[in-house]
């Protein structure tokens, strides 16, 4: 640890000062992106399918998110007679709370030195903050279970039902795939992956950094897939499948509870793709290391690399269609566990052999 680290560590007001305004800056920029990204969506896939998507409200419908969000606001909250009350009231918060806390650990740029202290451009940094996160990022499943059953509704249960079903048989295979990636950096802390990837590409490129979708392109497809499945994303939205079941785990509800339903999807497409780009692409490490690309600032590479990731997500659900059921577990239990388990295998193999 740094000199700089130990003033401020032993100034807790100060600390506790840069702490809150980081939360607040990460948080308020977190949810600005989900209130936008529902209107980036509808506008991508609306130019994928031949329209023009929102253009009423505001400049080529720019004040959307915030016209959605004063109607679904001021909308009547209907609450089931028969539902159980305070599990279904509890459920949407169960699902977009895990959500915004895994944020925390994604580092978003280099130290800056300020005033004579280091300050991290992360708001914690854990020596197991992979594990943190996929910690956090199961307990989602919870939500969306006791939303389907709390709401007393078949098409809510059976939503709720697939939900665990494709969770536990796609985290499974998320959490294997990127073994490979801690057999190679020897750690689980974010900021260190990241550090290690800005090494020179296989140590005889000087300008290529040494991101490790290079060496791992199996392990990073199979995490964008198992990812995807995870948060319920087109092609993988078997538990809100509008054509079987309505609207799945969340028919029943209404208002700002259901909206808080779709903020969860959103912030964890940004977990997901933040996620994949620190493990990687380099996290906030430009893409190459000469010029003008070394002088812009870390952030805006992650952002533009999560922006890249979400665009690519949306691309997807515009062009394929819905699996069945059964397809969905055959994938997850019959080809993407192998598959991550053979990566994990062939990993060690040449780590032994290069060691």
């Amino acid at each position: 640890m740094t000199p700089e680290m130990l003033s401020l560590s032993n100034s807790p007001g100060l600390f506790v000062g840069i702490m809150l305004v980081k939360i607040l800056v990460v948080f308020g920029v977190t949810m600005l992106i989900v209130a936008y990204a529902t209107w980036c969506e509808r506008k991508v896939i609306g130019h994928m399918q031949t329209r023009l998507g929102p253009m009423r409200t505001g400049w080529h419908g720019l004040l959307q998110p915030i016209a959605d969000g004063i109607k679904l606001f001021f909308k009547e909250d209907l609450v089931p007679s028969e539902s159980t009350k305070v599990p279904f009231l509890l459920a949407p918060m169960m699902i977009l709370v895990p959500a915004l806390i895994t944020v925390a650990v994604i580092p978003f740029g280099p130290d800056l030195s300020v005033g004579g202290f280091l300050i991290p451009q992360q708001i914690t940094d854990l020596n197991v903050g992979v594990l943190y996160i996929l910690a956090f990022a199961g307990l989602g499943i919870y939500g969306i279970v006791l939303a389907g059953w709390a709401s007393n509704s078949k098409y809510s249960l059976l939503g709720g039902v697939r939900a665990s079903a494709q969770m536990i048989s796609y985290e499974l295979a998320a959490g294997v795939s990127i073994i490979a990636v801690f057999m190679l950096a020897e750690t689980l802390s974010l900021r260190e992956i990241v550090a290690l990837q800005q090494q020179d590409l296989w140590g005889i490129c000087s300008f290529v950094p040494n991101w490790y979708i290079f060496t791992q392109p199996l392990a990073f497809c199979l995490f964008i897939v198992t990812g995807l499945a995870e948060i319920n994303r087109t092609p993988f939205d078997m538990p809100e499948a509008e054509s079987e079941l309505v609207s799945g785990f969340c028919t029943e509800y209404s208002s700002m509870k259901y909206a808080l339903f779709f903020m969860a999807e959103y912030a964890n497409m940004i977990v997901i793709a933040a996620i994949a780009a620190t493990l990687f692409l380099g996290g906030w490490s430009a893409p190459l290391n000469i010029g003008i690309f070394t002088m812009i600032p870390g952030f805006v590479w992650l952002l533009l690399k999560i922006f890249s990731m979400m665009f690519f997500f949306m691309w997807l659900r515009a062009t394929f269609p819905r699996v069945r059921y059964d397809q969905l577990m055959r994938m997850g239990w019959k080809v993407l566990l192998p598959l991550a388990l053979a990566n994990v295998v062939i990993t060690g193999l040449v780590v032994v052999i290069v060691q």
